[in-house]
């Protein structure tokens, strides 16, 4: 096998999910099916790494010019915002169509081990989008571990004095230790809709 080929699989295989036998046989597909598959792979690649871009409103990931598709959306509630911590979390709700509001996406959840503090919420950032589009809810959307727990406790700490403002999370459905991201559709849905 060629040196360059042996990188690539080196390189699949660091993906998410993929292990070194998963990246062979990916690698020796694309290369058999080089038209078919790998051509329109490429070309898809290199438009993503072109255009893809952070939304500067939520943290989204998309390709836009100025704000993402969510954020650009004027059909969605203006006056409810969802706090994810990851960008594969409001990906994740947004397969359920049981949502039509706005998204704060976090950098990661409050962890002392991890060396996470509260500047990475951007609760700041938070707290001006809800005074300039007069929110009405926050839903705090995020993991069911004890990280997960820290952070909504500390989120609900922050508005506290915001009595005009009614925060919500996630209700039954998610088990203790579950992952937004590894959640089933059906089980996603139903702990959205029973929120309290």
């Amino acid at each position: 096998m060629s040196p360059s080929i042996e990188q690539l699989i080196q390189k699949v295989a660091r993906l998410p999910g993929l292990g070194p036998r998963s990246a062979r046989r990916m690698v020796l597909y694309l290369i058999q099916n080089r038209e078919r598959a790998f051509q329109p792979i490429l070309s898809v690649l290199q438009k993503v790494y072109d255009g893809v871009k952070i939304c500067p409103i939520c943290g989204n990931v998309d390709t836009f010019d100025k704000i993402c598709s969510i954020c650009a959306d004027q059909r969605r509630r203006q006056d409810v915002i969802c706090i994810v911590e990851r960008v594969s979390d409001l990906w994740a709700i947004e397969r359920t169509s049981c949502y039509n509001g706005q998204y704060h996406v976090i950098k990661g959840l409050l962890s002392s081990l991890e060396n996470r503090g509260p500047e990475f919420l951007l609760l700041h950032k938070l707290q001006e989008r809800c005074k300039t589009n007069s929110i009405k809810e926050i839903i705090i959307a995020l993991s069911a571990t004890v990280e997960g727990q820290t952070t909504d406790h500390y989120i609900r700490n922050f508005f506290r004095n915001n009595p005009q403002i009614k925060l919500s999370s996630l209700a039954r459905g998610i088990p203790i230790g579950g992952e937004l991201d590894y959640m089933d559709d059906g089980t996603l849905f139903t702990a959205f809709s029973e929120r309290s």
